[in-house]
């Protein structure tokens, strides 16, 4: 059966929802339901029933989707020991007796950002927690550093090799794969978006400009020369929230050491080569071939699992708990990751709704018809970037907008990596400006700054860095990804210059650091 225009019901129904309800896992669920329901012939109640046993439980049953959830959770689990062993807390120690200006204090705070790239909470909550008694010290404002927070966590997640969020989303690359019959590595495709994922370098290239020319503008640069000629580092009456979040990250004992994190990350990254080569058989097989053949899902699963078994040994070994403890955190990690279970669960349910309904091939058509391929990235850019904003939540907007990406890219001989690069950029572009989203709360938490402020100073830098992405994108789509690239790069600066000499009238010279 054919539904045409109405296979766009359920991913509408899932986005209208996920905008009214600022919440990803009813919108989904719906959207599933209304699938379900228009395969039953409209019959809700059959279709409540066949949700769950033609759509739900088979995804997650199938073995590659029980991979994704088994490495998820070990995740969480190797963030939860990272916290407890105290190793991103020694090492921010030893880069702030290093830290002696402002600007050295905003520098520090990036590269502990870009050096936590595993993980968005762990990120924003330490990198904030941690570097806010530097920061407070050098007279930098607390908007500027929710902002450095902000725009590393996310963007670091998915530019690293591994992260949450690199599991998250070969998760929905993987079963989406199999739907379309591409065959190859998840990991590798996943890979191939980095170079691709504009938004996410120029927002590290936005504070990197901004860190070391001190070109502050807007909000922003009012809150920086009020910190630096009043000593005020909040707004009079700014109310920031409470950081009992970041507090609860099991503050470390004086003993830990720096090797609690980087051993068990370098055992991560060290290990999932070998593993590639041993899950695609090589030996019997050329390199290429092994590597293309290789099965990433349990490649970075055994990898993670050594990684969680190292972190541990070295945790009991240096008397930080005992096994006993070492089981809790265990628990505690995988229960962590309880809501990407249910927001991965409920995506692959969609995904494979849509797939009955025909719902990519309609798209397919109606995009070769009326929609230049060159604009496609864009498009995709600037919804998945709405989208993000309305909900607060970037995970949710790749688990919507992916499964729709991957076959129109297929359909009009896009290059796979830039499509599913346009949803990722723009869903972290969308989940910076947006007040509601979680990492932009935590970040605030973290570096104990209004939120308001933070979002308020933050918004013109994600926008130009955001416009820079889009115009990108665009000519990525017309003249290739290398030219999008600098045309990104040049208008970054050019914007930014241009907002400096608009905004900030009279102020060279105030703020300048030493």
């Amino acid at each position: 059966m054919s539904f045409g225009l109405f296979s766009l019901l359920p991913p509408l129904l899932a986005i209208v929802l996920a905008l009214a309800t600022r919440n990803v896992i009813p919108a989904l669920f719906c959207g599933v339901w209304l699938g379900a329901t228009m395969l039953a012939d409209y019959n809700p109640a059959a279709g409540f029933y066949n949700s769950f046993s033609d759509f739900i439980v088979p995804s997650i049953g199938d073995e590659w989707n029980a991979t994704v959830l088994i490495y998820c959770g070990l995740f969480g689990v190797l963030i939860s020991v990272l916290q407890r062993t105290g190793g991103a807390h020694a090492i921010a120690q030893a880069i702030s007796r290093k830290v002696n200006t402002a600007r050295g204090a905003q520098g520090a705070s990036l590269g502990l950002g870009m050096l936590i790239f595993f993980e968005d909470y762990f990120n924003a909550l330490t990198v904030g927690s941690v570097m806010r008694p530097i920061s407070d010290r050098m007279k930098v404002s607390r908007e500027k550093l929710a902002y450095i927070v902000d725009s590393t966590s996310a963007p670091m997640c998915l530019l690293g090799p591994v992260s949450t969020w690199v599991v998250f989303v070969m998760g929905l690359i993987g079963t989406q794969m199999t739907q379309m019959d591409i065959s190859g590595s998840e990991y590798l495709l996943y890979l191939s978006t980095i170079p691709l994922n504009f938004y996410a370098w120029l927002a590290l290239g936005m504070i990197v400009l901004i860190v070391v020319t001190q070109w502050d503008f807007g909000p922003m640069a009012h809150a920086e020369r009020r910190a630096r000629e009043t000593g005020k580092l909040m707004e009079d009456g700014a109310k920031p929230p409470s950081d009992t979040e970041a507090m609860a990250l099991h503050a470390p004992k004086e003993t830990a050491k720096k090797r609690n994190m980087l051993v068990p990350i370098a055992v991560l990254l060290v290990m999932i080569p070998p593993l590639f080569l041993w899950t695609g058989d090589y030996g019997n097989s050329d390199l290429v071939t092994a590597v293309g053949n290789a099965d990433g899902g349990q490649s970075i699963l055994i990898a993670t699992m050594l990684a969680v078994m190292v972190g541990l040994g070295m945790g009991m070994q240096q008397r930080l708990f005992g096994f006993r403890e070492a089981m809790d955190i265990l628990v505690d990690g995988i229960k962590s990751m309880t809501l990407v279970y249910i927001i991965l669960a409920l995506a692959w349910s969609i995904g494979s709704v849509t797939s009955e309904l025909g719902t990519a091939d309609y798209l397919v058509t109606l995009a070769q018809a009326n929609i230049s391929p060159s604009l496609v990235p864009v498009l995709l850019f600037a919804i998945g970037a709405v989208v993000a904003f309305t909900t607060g939540t970037s995970y949710g907007t790749f688990a919507i907008m992916i499964p729709i990406a991957m076959p129109v890219a297929a359909a009009m001989d896009l290059p796979m990596a830039l499509a599913i690069a346009a949803v990722l950029s723009g869903g972290i572009f969308g989940d910076h400006c947006s007040p509601i989203s979680d990492t932009t709360i935590l970040s605030s938490a973290g570096s104990s700054c209004d939120h308001i402020d933070h979002v308020r100073t933050q918004l013109p830098y994600a926008a130009t860095a955001g416009v820079s992405g889009m115009l990108a994108f665009f000519v990525a789509g017309l003249f290739g990804t290398l030219i999008g690239a600098l045309v990104g790069v040049a208008s970054l600066v050019s914007i930014a210059l241009l907002l400096r000499a608009l905004w900030q009238p009279g102020m060279a010279g105030k703020a300048r650091l030493n």
